[in-house]
């Protein structure tokens, strides 16, 4: 037994691991679960094209460093390619089936590849619906003030989807593109503007809005006090 864990994120950009370190370590590490987050673009190289065999080699790296850790990942949907489960992903999908496909056939091809390492069990999939900049909608008014935007605006973004998550992902209308058309400069920067409005929304309001983010959090809680 533990009364605490430690786990490592492979995110897939910098944005990702600036808001893992910045905004979600420091509040699950007051449940003592400490995460810490790896990169696994090269440096300089933009994020958007996810492919797993680039997140294979990182896999295999974290779970045979240490045979106590948990290893997951925080990888857009909408940048994936080439990923396990994304074949059967049927474009009516809901955010609840999408995240199931994924994570079910990444972590039982995971488990196979590293089964000798225990992925089974220390290894926890997580792909975000659908991406990182889906999160900043949980609360209209406080991205609609960072932005210089009509609170209403926003709001009716959520509303017509039903929720952040179900944002849809085409190349017009995906969160990212949506906080786009928003900011003064056509580019939304999500490195520093991002990061500061999801520090003013907060993790628990995430959590609130976003079941599959929950989820994924949730399990880590489980874990702590009950690890084998």
């Amino acid at each position: 037994m533990s009364d605490y864990i430690e786990v490592v994120v492979i995110v897939e950009g910098k944005t990702e691991q600036i808001f893992i370190e910045s905004v979600l370590a420091p509040y699950l590490a007051n449940q003592m679960i400490f995460m810490r987050a790896t990169q696994v673009s090269k440096p300089g190289q933009k994020g958007g094209d996810v492919r797993f065999e680039r997140v294979r080699r990182d896999l295999e790296a974290h779970l045979k460093q240490r045979p106590d850790t948990y290893v997951t990942t925080f990888v857009d949907y909408y940048g994936l390619r080439e990923w396990p489960g994304l074949d059967a992903v049927t474009p009516q999908a809901r955010p609840a089936d999408i995240a199931e496909c994924l994570n079910k056939a990444t972590a039982k091809l995971v488990s196979e590849l590293f089964s000798a390492q225990q992925a089974e069990r220390r290894f926890v999939p997580f792909v975000a619906l659908h991406e990182f900049e889906a999160l900043l909608f949980s609360e209209p008014a406080i991205l609609a003030r960072a932005l210089g935007v009509a609170e209403p605006e926003v709001a009716a973004v959520v509303k017509g989807c039903g929720e952040p998550e179900a944002i849809n992902n085409s190349p017009q209308t995906a969160p990212s593109k949506r906080l786009n058309n928003w900011s003064v400069t056509g580019k939304f920067a999500k490195t520093t503007q991002g990061i500061s409005i999801a520090q003013q929304i907060g993790i628990a309001r995430m959590r609130e809005q976003c079941p599959l983010f929950h989820r994924w959090i949730n399990h880590f809680e489980t874990l702590v006090g009950g690890q084998a």
